[in-house]
């Protein structure tokens, strides 16, 4: 017997930042919900293409400051060669011109990390709702 219904696909979130606290506790935040998976994790803004091709998310949840690259740069670039990854960019201190920066690079939202448990899973909701519309 087949199962008629099609099953959801998961939510394949890839989790960037510089702090491995940081990565454990979002996986820890994310997993609680069902319908996401995260990934995989990377430290900074270089590793994220060979990670992106590795384990290919839905997702990428990025810190805005890193060393090496910073979000806002490594944006630019996953906008570039996957225009379909939605991407959601995280700050400790949310300011004008690095949320406009960041959106303008091509992530949707922009979370303050001292909120990310009260908004990190609408965020990202808001952001694949906003990938399938304008692909």
């Amino acid at each position: 017997m087949s199962d008629s219904q099609p099953k959801a696909r998961a939510i394949r979130v890839l989790v960037v930042d510089d702090h491995a606290m940081v990565r454990q506790g979002l996986r820890s935040i994310l997993e609680v919900y069902p319908g996401i998976e995260v990934v995989g994790e990377a430290g900074d803004g270089e590793e994220i293409l060979a990670c992106i091709k590795k384990v290919q998310p839905t997702v990428v949840v990025l810190d805005i400051i890193m060393p090496k690259m910073d979000g806002i740069a490594a944006t630019r670039l996953i906008k570039t060669q996957y225009p379909q990854i939605a991407i959601v960019g995280l700050t400790r201190e949310l300011k004008d011109y690095t949320s406009y920066a960041m959106k303008k690079a091509g992530a949707f939202e922009v979370v303050d990390k001292r909120n990310v448990v009260a908004e990190l899973y609408d965020a990202i909701q808001r952001a694949l709702a906003g990938i399938d519309r304008n692909l």
